[in-house]
C-alpha cells in the first residue's frame, strides 16, 4: 500500500499539514553546514579584518532572523513561537571553512528542523556576501539535520555527522 502524502490533499493539491490534533511537547534541532575558503579570506574573518566588518556577527544575526522568518520562506511550514535560535561559528584552520551550527527550539506541535537548517543556510549565505570581496571561489556546502528531538516520531540522532558527503 502506498504511502499517502502528507502536503496533499485528496485533489492532489498542496496543502497545509493540519498538527491541530498533536500535543504541544519541547523539539529540537541541530543543523550544520560549513563555507569553505581560502585560507587568506578565513584569517580576514577570523580577525575581523574583512571590508564589509564582523562577517561572523552578521551572520550570527542573520541566521537567528532566518529561523525566526523560515514560514516566509519554505511553502507550506507553519509559524512556530521559538523558544531558542542560536547561531555558533568554529574556525577550522585545517580543512579553511567556517563551520555553521544552528540550534533551535520551541514548545509547539510540530519540529523545527526547517528553522535549524534555514538558519544554517542564511548564516553561510551572509559569509559569502559579506567576504565575496575577497574570495568569490568560496563553497557553501555540507548543510545536514544532525539531531532533533521532541515529538510523536521521537528523538533522532545522525550517525558519523562529520563523515557527511560534501
Amino acid at each position: 500500500m502506498a504511502q499517502r502524502l502528507t502536503h496533499l490533499d485528496e485533489q492532489g493539491r498542496a496543502t497545509m499539514v493540519d498538527v491541530g490534533d498533536k500535543k504541544a511537547t519541547t523539539r529540537s534541532a541541530i543543523a550544520q553546514g560549513s563555507v569553505m575558503m581560502a585560507a587568506s579570506t578565513l584569517a580576514a574573518i577570523r580577525d575581523s579584518q574583512a571590508p564589509k566588518g564582523d562577517v561572523l556577527a552578521a551572520a550570527r544575526i542573520a541566521g537567528i532572523m532566518a529561523a525566526k522568518r523560515t514560514p516566509d520562506l519554505i511553502p507550506l511550514c507553519h509559524t512556530l513561537l521559538l523558544t531558542k535560535a542560536a547561531v555558533e561559528f568554529e574556525i577550522d584552520e585545517e580543512q579553511s571553512r567556517v563551520v555553521i551550527t544552528a540550534l533551535v527550539r520551541c514548545q509547539g506541535q510540530t519540529g523545527v528542523e526547517m528553522e535549524a537548517l534555514t538558519a544554517v543556510s542564511v548564516a553561510a549565505l551572509t559569509i559569502y556576501d559579506m567576504a565575496k570581496a575577497l574570495d568569490k571561489t568560496m563553497v557553501i556546502g555540507n548543510i545536514r539535520l544532525l539531531e532533533k528531538r521532541g515529538g510523536k516520531s521521537g528523538d533522532w540522532l545522525r550517525k558519523n555527522a562529520e563523515s557527511a558527503p560534501g
